[in-house]
């Protein structure tokens, strides 16, 4: 696997914790229209993509699931599988062809657990993401269901 190809997304990591995360990596295609992961099912792996576009909706009972983000090169594709009880919060799919590094969630957990340098580096990473995340989650849904003009201008 080149490592010297570096999703942008992964810069944050300090060099020898990125070399280490990317050598679990392996480069797979998905295809337009597949889903990567539903709501509420196991968070058992992950994906960094190299090219293509995914979205991230959300269910919500009685609506058509409305899409929070979308996310292209370099964006990290699931954070679910780092935190206890391992299940997507989320649902994924492929709006594109896509390439991606795709990881074992068990295998990073167990580098993770193993190496508390590691751990750390890569928890503060998914912990970036899943921040940025959360906020798009909150600002899409109010834009989607929130009375016009009910919020403040952020």
């Amino acid at each position: 696997m080149n490592v010297s190809v570096t999703p942008s997304l992964l810069r944050g990591l300090p060099t020898e914790h990125r070399t280490r995360l990317m050598r679990l990596a392996r480069e797979v295609d998905v295809p337009q229209g597949a889903r990567l992961f539903e709501e509420g099912r196991r968070a058992d792996r992950f994906w960094i993509i190299r090219s293509g576009k995914v979205t991230l909706d959300m269910h919500v009972p009685g609506r058509r699931s409305p899409v929070i983000e979308t996310l292209g090169s370099g964006d990290l594709v699931g954070w679910s599988w780092l935190f206890e009880p391992y299940v997507w919060q989320l649902g994924a799919q492929a709006v594109t062809p896509v390439r991606a590094h795709e990881f074992d969630a068990v295998a990073v957990r167990l580098l993770v657990a193993d190496d508390p340098d590691f751990g750390r580096a890569v928890e503060h990473w998914a912990g970036r993401v899943l921040a940025h995340r959360l906020h798009a989650t909150r600002i899409r849904l109010l834009d989607l269901y929130a009375p016009y003009g009910s919020g403040t201008a952020l």
